[in-house]
């Protein structure tokens, strides 16, 4: 039985289950999410019985719908004064900053699936994971600016996920267009769409097809994968021995080449 109140949690096959569980509340996220959340990432880097991470959601209306408003408005409803949610121009508690495996230091590959909608705060999370699929009736949209608020740091965790064209018209348009799940594949937003039935059978495949593989040779993938999209071609070729490193394990490599060598192969699928 999970010990948290907001999200569902599991161990198995070493893949770890994180369902977000406020179906209710179309999986809006408030201050104890975002903890139960950023303490389920800590955990994992040291959790050697998990390879990879499966983030999902409960019911099938959402995803999740981003901050829940209802909480976060009854908490501000007593400041009348602030025109900003910053204290400051210098500094800002970001209400989702810690809802992302990034964020909290998680090297281990994270597979979204999501079914329903998926908009604003969500892409806290979206914005973090290694890979994407979703069912055929999900939707992608933020509703930012519509209600004359800026997209923020909504924008800036999509701009790793989509084209540029593509993520100014979604956070332009706002809540009057929605992304299907065709159009999402489409732009590359996500790398499969399936059935809602199918959407946790395909995510398990992929999660425990990677979690079977060497962790550290894994996790350096995703570490390079993710810090070469802050650099130039030549500074990360620069590091690329430096990113060997980081999952270089003898036995590991022992083990590969014994395998290769003795002519067995890995039963593909093709997508």
């Amino acid at each position: 039985m999970s010990k948290y109140e907001t999200i569902d949690y599991h161990v198995e096959n070493g893949v770890a289950w994180v369902r977000l569980n406020r179906p209710d509340k179309l999986n809006s996220f408030n201050d104890q999410m975002q903890a139960e959340l950023s303490t389920v990432w800590r955990a994992l880097r040291d959790d050697d019985e998990v390879g990879a991470a499966i983030l999902c959601a409960a019911g099938e209306r959402a995803f999740c719908t981003g901050i829940d408003r209802s909480e976060a408005i009854a908490e501000d409803a007593s400041d009348t004064t602030s025109a900003s949610p910053a204290d400051t121009l210098m500094h800002f508690d970001d209400p989702g900053a810690a809802l992302g495996p990034k964020a909290n230091d998680l090297w281990k590959p994270v597979i979204g699936a999501v079914r329903g909608i998926a908009c604003g705060g969500a892409f806290y999370m979206l914005g973090e994971v290694d890979i994407l699929i979703c069912s055929d009736d999900a939707t992608f949209f933020d509703p930012h600016v519509t209600y004359g608020m800026v997209a923020s740091y909504e924008t800036i965790h999509m701009a790793q996920k989509m084209p540029f064209g593509e993520l100014l018209r979604m956070q332009l348009l706002g809540a009057h267009e929605r992304l299907s799940a065709e159009t999402a594949h489409r732009i590359g937003l996500v790398s499969e769409v399936c059935t809602g039935a199918d959407l946790e059978d395909r995510a398990r495949w992929i999660a425990e097809t990677i979690a079977a593989r060497p962790r550290e040779a894994v996790q350096g993938t995703v570490r390079t994968a993710w810090a070469t999209r802050d650099m130039t071609r030549s500074q990360a070729l620069a590091n690329g021995n430096a990113f060997l490193a980081l999952g270089w394990n003898p036995e590991n490599l022992a083990e590969g080449q014994k395998f290769f060598s003795s002519g067995q192969r890995v039963e593909w699928k093709k997508r």
